[in-house]
């Protein structure tokens, strides 16, 4: 069964991360969104978090994931964003499951097939040594050698953990991630299609969605609208959390 965090009463709300990030990326807009009248779910998806570790691995699975966790929290239907990796996961569930989506967000994604790029975060994690890296600062110089931009560091470096009071470890399964990383690029499959509400959201310095991949948004998903978050990129939701949260918000009001 997937871990969550599950934050306030009301309509159910849930949020999956994205690729090498957790659920705890999202607790402060997270609470906002209960502070609202959500009853938000921040689910960490297979191999991240603190969710089961598997070798399997893919969309497939995941929106099969997502559909036990919603069978075990008997969340008959919800509203659903994800943002990146979390983005394709939750279209592949709605046009899968279109019964069970009230509203779709999908943050910083497009259908279409990304070709691998996250060699160089993985490579970097995997070069950790925790019987030689004994601190959070320790181990965020050696990840230097690997990515440069502050910010993407420390977004990889949420993933430690003290596996014991000296030892650091990492919560990622990442063998099982390095193994399948080709997976995540996977487009999402022909012939799918959510008719339901739904947000398309992009950085406006993103290269994710770009104005080429509308036609095949609109071909999965008729009804949807695409907006952009100003002064941000691939995270935006990080990068400009005040116009997200308020286009997000606005969204998900009109459904209710």
């Amino acid at each position: 069964m997937l871990h969550s965090q599950i934050i306030g009463e009301g309509a159910p709300f849930v949020i999956l991360h994205g690729f090498l990030g957790m659920s705890d990326n999202w607790r402060t807009l997270g609470l906002q969104y209960a502070q609202a009248g959500f009853q938000v779910h921040l689910v960490d998806q297979r191999n991240h978090g603190h969710s089961f570790h598997s070798p399997e691995f893919s969309y497939s699975l995941m929106a099969n994931d997502l559909l036990a966790y919603a069978q075990a929290h008997q969340l008959e239907s919800f509203h659903l964003m994800g943002h990146s990796m979390g983005g394709k996961t939750a279209m592949l569930f709605a046009t899968q499951h279109p019964e069970k989506v009230q509203s779709l967000i999908v943050a910083d994604m497009s259908p279409k097939f990304f070709p691998p790029h996250h060699e160089q975060f993985l490579r970097g994690l995997a070069s950790l040594n925790f019987s030689e890296i004994h601190s959070r600062s320790e181990a965020e110089k050696a990840l230097r050698a690997y990515v440069s931009e502050v910010g993407v560091r420390q977004f990889l470096l949420k993933n430690l953990y003290w596996e014991s009071k000296d030892r650091l470890g990492l919560r990622l399964n990442l063998p099982a991630l390095i193994e399948n990383e080709s997976e995540i690029g996977a487009e999402l499959p022909n012939g799918s299609v959510f008719e339901g509400r739904t947000l398309f959201l992009k950085g406006e310095f993103s290269e994710y969605v770009m104005p080429e991949d509308e036609p095949l948004i609109y071909t999965h998903f008729p009804c949807a609208k695409i907006e952009t978050v100003s002064k941000a990129g691939h995270w935006l939701h990080a990068q400009n959390p005040t116009e997200f949260y308020t286009k997000t918000l606005h969204f998900l009001c009109d459904t209710l």
